[in-house]
């Protein structure tokens, strides 16, 4: 008998370090949302939106955080995993989201918060995530991580360029360089998809009120927060909770 090898997806959080783990399958860590210490065959680094890791069937591996977070994982078998792949991967085992594999992430974590992913939804995604990941050539570490990490878990606060180029001590002019060559964004259009796609998920996936929801994502209120989800979505913030809720399933 022929057996598939094994491919699965969901989102988790990580707390307080547990020990070390191993498995006899692969794993991707693909982060969505807050950052995560990670060590992986005695190597360590810290993951986030812009940073994800992979882990060797077999190899020893921890993770931690003090603060929320979500990722999505991947466990697979190594055989979905062409050759030079597996070993660019298990070189590095911690590398940079661009900007296309991170778009593939945001996806698929909106498919699995809403229940909707498939067998066959997940072996094409994750070739073109896997190119996405390693076709690019490798880059000088990111000069605007440190800021992102910071920033990510206060969305509330009222960011403006100057503080942004204040806390990463560089210019104005040098932070939005910095982020058109990183990012092809700007950092006010940034910090409105960034803050837009953390409302998405809490009305998906919490109970809160709206109007708590619109203060903790840096909106005046929820008035604000209306407006903007109307320009992005062309929906009112009640009627995308509401659609997101119909279509998750109902043991969730």
């Amino acid at each position: 008998m022929v057996t598939t090898p094994r491919l699965s997806i969901d989102v988790r959080s990580y707390g307080a370090d547990q020990g070390a783990d191993r498995h006899d399958f692969a794993q991707l860590v693909l982060p969505l949302s807050g950052t995560l210490e990670m060590e992986v065959a005695g190597k360590g680094d810290l993951l986030g939106p812009s940073r994800m890791a992979f882990v060797e069937a077999g190899s020893p591996h921890s993770q931690m955080s003090d603060k929320p977070n979500r990722s999505l994982i991947v466990d697979l078998d190594p055989a979905f995993l062409e050759p030079d792949v597996g070993d660019r991967l298990i070189r590095q085992p911690f590398v940079p989201l661009p900007p296309a594999a991170g778009k593939l992430v945001d996806y698929m974590g909106l498919l699995v918060d809403g229940g909707a992913v498939s067998a066959d939804n997940l072996r094409l995604w994750l070739p073109l995530l896997l190119d996405s990941l390693l076709r690019e050539p490798a880059r000088p570490p990111s000069r605007l991580a440190p800021l992102l990490t910071v920033i990510e878990p206060e969305l509330g606060l009222p960011w403006t360029t100057d503080m942004m180029a204040e806390r990463a001590r560089i210019s104005v002019s040098r932070l939005h360089a910095l982020f058109r060559a990183e990012l092809d964004t700007t950092p006010r259009a940034w910090l409105a998809e960034l803050r837009l796609k953390r409302v998405c998920e809490w009305l998906a996936l919490s109970d809160r009120p709206i109007a708590e929801i619109a203060y903790r994502a840096g909106f005046a209120d929820q008035s604000a927060l209306t407006r903007a989800m109307r320009r992005a979505t062309g929906s009112t913030p009640a009627a995308y909770r509401r659609r997101r809720r119909e279509t998750m399933p109902k043991n969730r």
